[in-house]
């Protein structure tokens, strides 16, 4: 009877973690776009994917700054919210992204830096309410998309996913993004429908003024 019960629960759960993975896909589907079909909006959001032992940005992080940068030079962007975790002095995500965009020749002045986006939910509520972003392309790798596009639009923010895809990266590493990406499914669908976090917050830091078309 209780290995019944147990093999239950172990059903349900997975599929609660299935479905939660599935709405935020269908959802992000029709909201996802390569460099060359992205529309154009005002800001382009790039999100934080760790820095290597001395400092420098990982693949997966270059290869969101790198597509950042072709979307600025296409003219579908007119500034860069670079958005990551800088909650040690000897670990800035913003900064590191921030060096590597400006060798890939991006002006600083194109470029805006949120040191308090420690997860996705936290750099999607802080673009909104400190940044004052109502529209923005969201920068990231299509397994990650789904969810940022998912939280956004559940929070205010118009955004359209940008796949930041630029190379192949191992299986491995593929496998672990997409199991990582099944709890943190459920857990987007919790935030946004019922706990609603507050993430550090501060003064608002406009990036325009008036927002531009």
């Amino acid at each position: 009877m209780l290995i019944q019960v147990f093999c239950y629960i172990c059903v349900a759960i997975i599929a609660g973690l299935l479905l939660s993975r599935l709405i935020l896909i269908l959802y992000a589907t029709s909201h996802t776009y390569r460099v060359a079909e992205a529309p154009e909006k005002p800001v382009g959001i790039i999100f934080g994917a760790g820095l290597w032992r001395d400092g420098s940005p990982t693949p997966v992080l270059q290869d969101r700054v790198e597509t950042g940068a072709q979307l600025y030079f296409a003219g579908k962007i007119q500034k860069l919210l670079m958005s990551g975790d800088n909650s040690y002095i000897d670990y800035n995500e913003p900064e590191a992204m921030r060096q590597f965009a400006l060798k890939l020749g991006v002006p600083d002045e194109a470029i805006v830096l949120d040191y308090a986006g420690r997860r996705t939910y936290d750099t999607c509520y802080r673009a909104s309410h400190i940044f004052g972003v109502s529209e923005a392309l969201l920068i990231t790798q299509n397994f990650h998309l789904p969810r940022a596009i998912f939280i956004c639009a559940r929070i205010g923010l118009s955004g359209k996913g940008v796949i930041a895809d630029t190379r192949q990266y191992r299986f491995l590493w593929r496998l672990i993004w997409q199991i990582r990406e099944l709890p943190a499914s459920l857990i987007t669908l919790w935030e946004v429908y019922i706990s609603h976090p507050i993430p550090i917050m501060g003064e608002p830091e406009p990036i325009f003024t008036k927002e531009k078309p």
